[in-house]
């Protein structure tokens, strides 16, 4: 019996940055389970804050 694992979805053209509404590059995944989209420029400006907040940054 295999346990089941949550994984969240690839991002795709569909999705958008959480700051501007431009097309997602990048998914932050928050401790609390939340997460933000950014665009490339919105995920540099805001990536030293996500690492202080020890959030899981994925691009692509």
């Amino acid at each position: 019996m295999t346990s089941p694992t949550l994984t969240r979805p690839e991002l795709t053209a569909a999705d958008r940055c959480d700051r501007c509404g431009a097309a997602a590059q990048v998914r932050a995944i928050l401790r609390t389970g939340g997460e933000l989209l950014f665009c490339g420029h919105h995920a540099r400006e805001y990536e030293t804050k996500l690492k202080e907040l020890e959030a899981d940054i994925k691009h692509g």
